[in-house]
């Protein structure tokens, strides 16, 4: 078994992880580009710990020019074996109420101008996403919200929408109609390509709205979103401190094999493969290159 390293994806308003000790910032130039944000390593009890701020600090970034794969890649590299995701969504449900935590276990992807896959052309890889959250890590960040007595709801379906702007009344209506939990602008590719670097994922939606569906509240806006963020800041760190402080000190194997999710997924044969897309590689098929 290997050591356990956390990674925290702070999403919209959740731009540092308060508590974070021995802190040491690293920079990467990945394969595939710069990161959001250079890491932040550090340790929360005896977890090590590497912070990205999503969209940078002072959020730079909008959610389609985020560089994806070079996150999750940085993240691999810096020996994370777990990620928790932590970003803002608007409710497509009365009683997913603006200030309640979810913790989706499936994801809609409806975005459009992102590169979702670190595989291709030279070396394709199909991996499964029928379960996109690793079931242990979404148990562990339940048990710190009881524990600290943090209202949050498990099991939900979040949909990823391309964005910037959100969405008109007709796409809110549908997607509610689909039945869909709530919307956000951020877990798709990001999901994907943790799995694809079979690194175990699992997100936090912080409920900040109703969207624009629900007609005893306003349309959602940038204030409103961000006022919800601030009001609910102390609350993140609390359920990221717990979690962290209680985390076990080894990973421990995912029950869905998220964190072996490339064993059947390669189908290029190994001489047709391309070189140059492998040596892209070196740090998602890693574990394939040792003895």
């Amino acid at each position: 078994m290997s050591a356990a390293v956390v990674g925290i994806i702070g999403g919209s308003g959740v731009y540092d992880l308060p508590g974070l000790e021995d802190v040491r910032e690293l920079t990467f130039e990945t394969p595939w580009g710069e990161p959001s944000d250079p890491l932040r390593l550090g340790r929360i009890g005896e977890t090590k710990v590497v912070f990205l701020a999503r969209h940078g600090r002072g959020h730079r970034l909008s959610p389609s020019s985020i560089n994806y794969r070079a996150n999750i890649d940085a993240l691999k590299r810096a020996g994370v074996t777990d990620i928790v995701s932590v970003s803002a969504c608007g409710s497509f449900k009365e009683d997913l109420y603006p200030g309640l935590f979810l913790l989706v276990d499936q994801f809609v992807d409806r975005t459009f101008a992102r590169r979702s896959s670190f595989f291709g052309d030279g070396c394709v890889a199909h991996v499964s996403m029928a379960h996109p959250v690793a079931p242990l890590l979404r148990g562990r960040i339940a048990a710190a919200a009881a524990a600290e007595d943090i209202p949050c709801v498990t099991g939900g379906t979040y949909v990823c929408m391309e964005g910037p702007q959100f969405s008109s009344l007709a796409e809110s209506q549908m997607y509610r109609s689909a039945g869909f939990d709530v919307i956000g602008m951020t877990a798709m590719p990001e999901a994907k390509l943790a799995r694809e670097a079979e690194i175990s994922y699992a997100t936090i939606a912080m409920v900040t709205d109703y969207d624009c569906w629900h007609p005893h509240h306003d349309d959602v806006d940038v204030a409103s979103v961000v006022k919800i963020v601030q009001a609910n800041s102390g609350a993140a760190s609390r359920l990221l401190g717990r979690l962290l402080r209680d985390f076990p000190a080894e990973h421990e194997p995912c029950p869905i094999g998220s964190d072996r999710a490339l064993d059947n997924a390669i189908i290029t044969a190994a001489p047709a493969r391309d070189p140059a897309l492998l040596k892209k590689l070196e740090a998602i098929m890693f574990r394939f290159d040792q003895p």
